[in-house]
């Protein structure tokens, strides 16, 4: 892992990325038109509209202009065109993405209409796209790539094949410099004694407990008579995953063997070093790896067992599943098969070795399953209703 090289775009903050996307990011759910109108005109960008964007307040408001912010920012991106309704929530979130030195234009629609912000985006769009053609790739490290994990549709094989297959490349990642992530609040219940046990110390333990049992005493607040439908879901009960602690034990398999975590972030937080970080997030894939973008990570990495084909506008998601049935059924999402580990011929740490192959080619520009089918998932995480 030390050795291993990649070739990214070296980013005007020192951080590595893998894709190099012009963006036009609506502020708002009513800008979401204006927005897809600019990418229409200017062939290479991207707009991801979204339902949020009015009327937040309070933590749910600091939380959406992180993931706004956080998602211009990403180093996958190059160029940002920012498009809002109102001029002062569009400043922020150009001045946040600015911070980072890459080039980033905002346009309000009030007192012009979207016709003219349209035309005057356009034209910055397409400055950008040019630009960013002329970027090359240089090698970088491996380990300057920072990797969210998650996983999703888990059954029986999730726990015993895919998932320690990632936990297998965190060990490697982390203890060659990398960063990485987890999460998944409520889905680690019944394994949270676990996941604490593998913090880098006291302080990191608590703050893990806090958000935990935050979460927790929400979901027993609010839940009528239990989890059903949710937790698990059917497709987890149908992969033989019969509780939420039966799907905990498989899912704290990401975590390795060996790597302690060192801090815990808010959803949305970028991490401040190298190392392993838990994120306080929901379990829902869509919402949760819009976070991990948010916070910066470039290239995600997601066990499946019955099968799941969430994507993400910016960070590549890499799918990999030890269901024998769910690689041949599902075979268009999955770019990594390791179900030869539960026919014994294939070990964990040759498993973990083909994940990383699978992320250097990613890394160097090949486009994962999600990639090529179009799934852009980018689902904002809203905490309460707005005002």
């Amino acid at each position: 892992m030390e050795k291993r090289k990649i070739f990214g775009y070296k980013r005007e903050n020192g951080t590595v990325g893998v894709r190099n996307h012009v963006l036009i990011l609506p502020v708002d759910d009513i800008s979401n038109s204006a927005c897809e109108a600019v990418a229409n005109n200017i062939k290479g960008t991207m707009a991801i509209p979204h339902a949020y964007g009015r009327l937040q307040f309070g933590e749910d408001l600091d939380l959406f202009f992180r993931t706004m912010i956080g998602t211009g920012s990403n180093p996958n991106v190059a160029a940002v065109v920012v498009i809002g309704i109102e001029e002062g929530w569009t400043k922020k979130i150009v001045d946040g993405i600015a911070k980072t030195g890459k080039p980033v234009k905002g346009f309000s629609i009030e007192r012009k209409g979207d016709i003219k912000t349209i035309a005057e985006a356009s034209w910055a769009a397409k400055e950008f796209v040019q630009w960013a053609t002329e970027l090359q790739r240089t090698e970088c490290d491996l380990s300057e790539l920072y990797i969210s994990v998650k996983c999703g549709e888990s059954d029986t094989t999730s726990g015993l094949s895919s998932c320690p297959t990632v936990g297998n490349v965190v060990d490697k990642h982390c203890a060659s410099g990398g960063t990485a992530s987890f999460g998944e609040t409520t889905e680690l219940t019944g394994a949270e004694h676990v996941v604490a046990a593998k913090a880098a110390n006291e302080e990191v333990r608590k703050q893990f407990m806090a958000a935990f049992d935050d979460y927790a005493n929400l979901v027993l607040t609010e839940k009528k008579d239990d989890l059903s439908e949710s937790q698990p879901t059917k497709g987890n009960i149908a992969g033989g995953l019969t509780t939420i602690e039966e799907k905990a034990f498989g899912n704290v398999e990401k975590l390795g063997k060996k790597t302690k975590f060192v801090g815990c972030l808010k959803p949305a937080e970028a991490p401040t070093s190298p190392g392993f970080w838990y994120m306080d997030t929901s379990s829902a894939a869509a919402e949760a790896v819009t976070l991990w973008a948010a916070s910066g990570a470039v290239i995600h990495l997601f066990p499946t067992g019955q099968g799941n084909v969430i994507g993400n506008p910016i960070e590549p998601v890499i799918k990999l599943s030890g269901n024998p049935r769910t690689v041949v059924e599902m075979a268009e999402h999955i770019d990594l098969d390791v179900s030869k580990i539960l026919q014994g011929e294939m070990t964990l740490d040759e498993a973990g070795d083909l994940l990383i192959e699978c992320i250097v080619h990613t890394a160097n520009g090949r486009v994962t399953a999600a990639e090529a089918l179009g799934h852009r998932e980018f689902s904002m995480t809203k905490l309460y209703r707005s005002a």
